[in-house]
């Protein structure tokens, strides 16, 4: 199971510059809060898949069951 330290540190390599803040109580729901330059000029969906990007495909609903998001422009 992933650690909010592990999803942390692969959310900011995927988006250079970003800086996320990511909690979980259980490591299976998570929420992150992802501060990044990359977001200026795209759409709150934009920013969100640039986020997803991070993680494998079926990794989101599976060992990730939950990833409540919040992006944000520094």
């Amino acid at each position: 199971m992933p650690t909010p330290d592990e999803l942390k540190q692969r959310i900011e390599a995927a988006i250079p510059g970003a800086v996320a803040d990511v909690s979980s109580a259980d490591n299976v729901h998570f929420q992150a809060v992802v501060k990044a330059s990359a977001f200026e000029g795209i759409n709150r969906v934009q920013q969100h898949r640039l986020v997803y990007a991070a993680f494998e495909p079926g990794e989101l609903g599976g060992t990730v069951h939950a990833l409540q998001l919040k992006t944000e422009v520094p």
